[in-house]
């Protein structure tokens, strides 16, 4: 740690509280910037239980793009998600009286939830929308959470997340409008620049924005000129059209190889979309044939098994759309709950459908 210089953020974002105390019952939040320090606590909070992740090279993409390219595998997590970070690091700030926990999730949030809900003995409600892959309920359901399939969106869930807190005194835990959970994904930054201290680039998978948030505060306080990239999936990028809209904006949800990705901002966002619209140098969208391609690279050459959404860094560099420059490069392989039978199929080369959408097969190599 000593080796880095550290920076303030190129804006001062204000966002929610940095005290636990200061929290609302409903998450609702006060003007407070959220800093480096902030990011710091998070890391003391979560040390022992969601950090350490492995960050390891891959030879493959390395020789593709020319640069040394790095994965940081948040797959490894106890949940197999980078999402435990931000949900344990909210959690265990909350003070000992709080009736009961709430959140929407498309899988992987409301799995950190439920597991730090756990650890803690709270009631713990995480509400999703139908599009959700049963092998994520499932595993929410199996770390004692109460799942309550509500609408047919993100926006859906997240309004039935936000009436329960109002009505019941629970506390609603955003999976990327929270100061706690991004400062909680933040440490990934913290991580991956610890590991390789000129890393030039990091390419993040892009949602709601908290992971994104997180890592571009911590990486562009201790390096102002690193590049910070967010990279969704070309159907249903809330943030991207968001930002470009100037506001956030509803998008239409569908199925995706990526479907951690999907989903909404919400109308109201406070911090992660200022926080990416001011941090993220850009924001870049690839196809589902590109996600296609690069889960069967991560599969043969980095013998990895991981979510659609992970891929999508490694999807805009294989597929031309992010020409990188010559300095080292990271990405988030941010979870491994997937679809087993859908991800034999992607890999094995046959067709797969996404709603109606119809994704045509494509064997490794050809």
């Amino acid at each position: 740690m000593s080796d880095f210089r550290f920076h303030r953020a190129v804006r001062c974002i204000r966002v929610g509280p940095s005290k636990p105390d200061e929290r609302a019952p409903t998450g609702q939040q006060t003007n407070m910037p959220l800093t480096l320090s902030d990011i710091f606590e998070a890391r003391a909070r979560i040390a022992g239980v969601a950090d350490a992740t492995p960050m390891v090279p891959s030879p493959y993409m390395t020789d593709r793009c020319g640069a040394e390219f790095y994965l940081k595998l948040e797959n490894m997590q106890p949940i197999g998600a980078f999402k435990l970070r931000g949900a344990y690091n909210a959690v265990a700030a909350l003070p000992d009286d709080v009736v009961g926990v709430t959140c929407c999730s498309t899988g992987n949030h409301g799995r950190g939830v439920a597991y730090a809900a756990r650890q803690r003995g709270m009631h713990a409600v995480i509400c999703m929308s139908n599009l959700v892959p049963q092998a994520k309920i499932d595993g929410i359901r199996a770390l004692g959470a109460e799942v309550r399939i509500c609408g047919i969106s993100q926006d859906d869930a997240l309004r039935a997340s936000q009436d329960l807190a109002a009505g019941q005194g629970f506390v609603e835990i955003s999976p990327f409008d929270d100061p706690y959970v991004i400062a909680g994904q933040g440490t990934i930054g913290l991580e991956m620049l610890e590991r390789v201290p000129d890393m030039g680039t990091i390419l993040v998978p892009l949602s709601g924005g908290g992971l994104a948030a997180g890592v571009a505060l911590a990486a562009k306080s201790i390096n102002p000129n690193i590049r910070v990239i967010g990279i969704s999936m070309d159907r249903g990028a809330a943030m991207y059209h968001s930002i470009r809209a100037g506001h956030p904006v509803e998008v239409e949800e569908v199925a995706s190889l990526a479907d951690s990705l999907g989903g909404g901002i919400g109308l109201q966002n406070q911090l992660s979309f200022p926080m990416c619209r001011d941090l993220l140098d850009d924001t870049i969208l690839v196809t589902e044939e590109d996600i296609r391609d690069a889960l069967q690279v991560l599969y043969f050459q980095d013998r990895i098994i991981a979510e659609g959404a992970c891929v999508v860094g490694m999807a805009a560099i294989l597929s031309g759309k992010y020409m990188p420059p010559s300095d080292p490069i990271g990405t988030i392989i941010t979870g491994r709950n997937l679809d087993m039978d859908l991800f034999q199929r992607v890999i094995s080369g046959q067709d797969v459908r996404l709603g109606d959408y119809l994704l045509k097969g494509k064997r490794y190599g050809q």
